[in-house]
């Protein structure tokens, strides 16, 4: 299996040259990779008194003028902040993204890591373009991949996007719908649970309200994988290690509980697995073997919309990466709800 970085692209530069003109323009970065640094002082001193890339100024040549402005642009590009939201936290904490690989794809977007949605102060997180692996290329120590989980097929991402941190809460459905339909409403933590007994149909309803999305199934699985091709997030096939990333059949008590109470996956996703089963915007139909880009689902209405991830109630063999189910869109259970996701 190729690293996450390869199958973002062939290299940082590359992930740059595919970048909109706005994303890539920061003075002084001369090996694209988002940052002014000793790497790119490296390159314009090597040019010094020449023709070249460090020609910042555009006079000709590469000299004093050129180096003052490096200087003076020394760091971190600016990001760009979409219209819609506030910004949080400009580039990936490292604490959070731990992995380099992602860090250096979520940068090279030149787009802002984490962000909060203005309208209804949901959190987001940038989540970057790249390739993966669909549907279940391992099973668990317990539980072989189902047939509903294959055949596995490469899909290529092309747009970064946001995706909601954590599930939408009750707190945030009602501050917009203005009335709660959640079973698991009364507690004192309610508010920070995560919504249920919302139809697909329902939830259209919040999307318009708030100019907000569902993901793709292939989004959805991409940000849920988080460069991983193992049956959890975190990087393993080890069935009983579910209990640290979701709640699950493990721990839950049967019974939602507060979002982001449990491990966060490599782009700071919560949640991902476990507490709620999770709409997302594609019909449910069977996986095709070929390469995909950009996939949207079967093309007409085959009577299921997909849901993702599993709920409180279900065993690793259904809370994993790579579930694959099926609901009627106008059917809602105290077990299902959503996240909510947002293009830059």
């Amino acid at each position: 299996m190729k690293s996450f970085v390869t199958q973002v692209c062939a290299s940082v530069a590359a992930c740059a040259l595919a970048l909109p003109a706005m994303a890539q323009s920061c003075l002084g970065d001369l090996n694209a990779d988002r940052e002014v640094t000793g790497a790119d002082l490296g390159i314009l001193l090597g040019q010094w008194g020449q023709a070249g890339s460090g020609d910042l100024d555009g006079n000709g040549s590469v000299g004093g003028a050129d180096l003052g402005l490096m200087l003076g642009a020394w760091g971190y590009c600016p990001v760009t902040v979409p219209s819609w939201a506030t910004l949080v936290e400009a580039q990936p904490n490292a604490a959070i993204v731990t992995d380099p690989a992602l860090r250096i794809a979520i940068t090279a977007t030149g787009l802002a890591w984490r962000v909060r949605d203005t309208g209804t102060q949901i959190e987001m997180m940038l989540i970057p373009p790249g390739t993966f692996v669909m549907g279940c290329s391992m099973g668990s120590n317990q539980y072989a991949c189902e047939s509903r989980e294959l055949p596995i097929h490469q899909v290529t991402l092309t747009n970064a996007f946001y995706l909601g941190r954590y599930e939408v809460t009750q707190a945030e459905w009602t501050a917009r719908m203005g009335a709660n339909p959640s079973y698991w409403f009364i507690f004192a933590d309610s508010p920070s649970r995560p919504v249920e007994r919302v139809s697909w149909i329902t939830v259209q309803d919040f999307l318009s309200n708030t100019g907000t999305r569902l993901p793709t199934e292939a989004e959805w699985e991409f940000a849920c994988r988080a460069g991983t091709t193992t049956p959890f997030y975190n990087g393993s096939r080890v069935d009983s290690t579910l209990a640290t990333l979701a709640w699950c059949g493990l721990n839950s008590g049967l019974q939602t509980h507060a979002v982001g109470g449990k491990a966060a996956n490599g782009f700071g996703l919560h949640d991902m697995l476990g507490n709620v089963w999770e709409w997302v915007n594609d019909w449910y139909g069977s996986y095709t073997p070929e390469p995909q880009t950009n996939p949207v689902g079967p093309g007409g209405a085959t009577g299921f919309r997909v849901k993702k991830g599993g709920g409180y109630a279900n065993a690793a063999n259904v809370a994993r990466s790579s579930t694959h189910s099926g609901t009627w869109p106008d059917s809602s259970a105290d077990h299902t709800g959503f996240r909510v996701a947002r293009n830059p």
